[in-house]
């Protein structure tokens, strides 16, 4: 019997390889690091990782294994193939008009689903997430009802979604495209964890109301929660984490401190409460942190952060209280500035930032939204 998404998840984005968090482990460990077993059933992959291979890494992951015992979980939406790489800012999204009209966005979701299956070694996804969509991802009929539904009606997926990113933000185009289109969405990733719980908390309401799953990525806050990042913590040259703020790592190694009495009340390591943190939450039903090797003959090996997610069961032992108690050490609104429709931008859309129109103000009325108060930095951190 195929599987939806499991209570924890397995991304290959995870050790190094595609993603610069920490050091790269080589081709052995990824892949045992990767295997879905009895206790982490479920493996994502998003085509562009390593422009196809990490999903070749993750099919010798899953060589051998019965189809129906792990969820596989896929993403695409970035044009490899037929854009050209931006520096940092990676390859352009398909709906790049440089690249295709709406005419073309249903041949090339077609096309780049059925690379990855194959790179994968697969015949269907069991979800398959429209990956950092720009706007046009967001709000077009093109990409959803002809482009994404197009691709469960072959059978290449069972179930739908959506993936904003890669920062934080997209509060209101997510929302929006529930709105629009949550017929056909089923799951949605969104960044959530105890030293930021804004601004995805903001979009649990709409989830729920529309009936769409979530999965929580970046659980672990940059390492933070694996223990092993400490002040003064050695970061490698071009690692990931460089886009964080200059004290992060000390500011949350503080309130790391002050969250582990809780953690210690329930027996839980730092990791296993920031999921249960997130688990408490409806609609929330998957977390996947990073697994990070850190440099140093002291760091904690990836294979025992990978221990400790496998232990993490539901229901959440944390009580409503302690939720609360949490989110008030971890409050972070206003902590940064924003992607996707914000309230201080102004001029010409970019790829990832654009301006509130009259629909989305609209819409964050209905949802109790004040995009000046609840999606803009605070003043000391603009």
């Amino acid at each position: 019997m195929a599987l939806d998404p499991t209570t924890t998840a397995l991304g290959t984005w995870s050790g190094g390889r595609f993603m610069h968090f920490g050091e790269p482990v080589d081709d052995e460990r990824l892949v045992a690091l990767l295997r879905p077993d009895e206790r982490i059933r479920t493996v994502i992959t998003a085509d562009t990782y390593g422009q196809g291979e990490a999903d070749r890494v993750l099919g010798r992951a899953l060589e051998g294994l019965d189809r129906d015992a792990y969820c596989l979980v896929g993403a695409v939406g970035h044009d490899f193939v037929d854009g050209e790489r931006e520096g940092a800012k990676g390859f352009p999204r398909f709906t790049d008009p440089r690249l295709r009209g709406p005419e073309g966005y249903a041949a090339y979701l077609r096309r780049a689903t059925e690379a990855s299956l194959e790179r994968l070694g697969a015949d269907r996804f069991d979800l398959l997430l429209l990956h950092n969509p720009d706007r046009t991802g967001y709000t077009h009929p093109a990409v959803w009802e002809e482009g994404m539904a197009g691709l469960k009606e072959a059978g290449l997926t069972r179930m739908l979604g959506v993936a904003p990113g890669p920062a934080n933000g997209f509060t209101l185009d997510v929302i929006a495209c529930f709105e629009r289109f949550g017929a056909l969405i089923d799951w949605a990733m969104v960044i959530l964890n105890p030293l930021e719980p804004w601004p995805g908390e903001l979009v649990l309401p709409a989830a729920q109301r529309h009936d769409v799953q979530l999965i929580t990525r970046v659980v672990d806050y940059g390492g933070i929660f694996h223990g092993d990042v400490r002040p003064g913590h050695d970061f490698p040259r071009y690692d990931h984490r460089g886009f964080r703020p200059q004290g992060w790592v000390e500011a949350g190694a503080a309130k790391l401190d002050r969250l582990a009495p809780i953690a210690q009340r329930h027996g839980l390591s730092p990791l296993q409460l920031a999921c249960a943190w997130n688990l408490a939450h409806e609609p929330v039903r998957t977390v996947v942190p990073t697994l990070i090797q850190e440099a140093g003959e002291d760091a904690k090996p990836v294979e025992a952060k990978r221990e400790e997610l496998a232990a993490v069961t539901v229901p959440s032992p944390l009580s409503a209280e302690e939720v609360d108690e949490v989110r008030a050490i971890g409050d972070n609104t206003g902590s940064m500035t924003l992607k996707g429709a914000a309230p201080d931008h102004a001029g010409d859309a970019l790829p990832d930032r654009w301006e509130l129109d009259a629909e989305l103000e609209a819409l964050a009325e209905r949802w109790g939204i004040d995009p000046a108060r609840d999606l803009a930095p605070a003043p000391a951190s603009a």
